[in-house]
């Protein structure tokens, strides 16, 4: 028999209805598009896969994934479009034009106070490589994986304060026992 899904109180059985929705991205909104795409593009290796403005409203949409090399992107603007749109596990930055140059402008993190969103998490394939990355590329740390009650574990912040979190899959096995 195939997992299911934990059951604490709360969970309940998907409904038919529900059947193919997933999580396509999260938002982040960013002061800076260019200081934000460098981050994740070189420190993560993410691509940016479509970006979309919206000059009416003043803002623009950057889409970044974190592909398999042999993964085929549509040429045609429409068709990427329609494929970034049903990918999973993309990050969205939003860009509200001007922020860039208003001096001391920045948006909630989400863990000031009042808490509110916290982070988003990439795993990579071995986190000690991953430190000695984000160190060359003078990251800054939240903590640092050998800090704190749970080991193995490290936060470092993007351009904008957001938290990500930085995992090793294989780490986490003993992770909530």
């Amino acid at each position: 028999m195939s997992f299911a899904g934990e059951q604490v109180p709360g969970v309940e059985q998907p409904a038919p209805e529900a059947q193919g929705f997933r999580l396509n991205h999260s938002m982040l909104r960013v002061k800076d598009p260019a200081v934000s795409l460098a981050f994740y593009t070189r420190v993560f290796g993410m691509r940016l896969l479509r970006k979309l403005d919206f000059e009416e409203m003043s803002f623009s949409l950057y889409f970044l994934g974190r592909l398999d090399d042999d993964e085929v992107i549509p040429e045609e603007i429409g068709e990427r479009t329609a494929w970034t749109f049903s990918q999973r596990g993309l990050l969205e930055l939003t860009h509200n034009w001007g922020t860039e140059t208003q001096e001391g402008f920045s948006y909630h993190n989400g863990n000031a106070e009042p808490q509110g969103f916290g982070h988003i998490c990439f795993t990579v394939p071995d986190l000690d490589a991953a430190i000695a990355w984000f160190d060359a590329n003078e990251v800054e740390y939240v903590k640092r994986p050998e800090q704190g009650k749970m080991k193995d574990v490290a936060f470092i912040k993007d351009p904008d304060g957001y938290w990500i979190e930085i995992v090793e899959p294989a780490r986490m096995k003993n992770v909530g026992r």
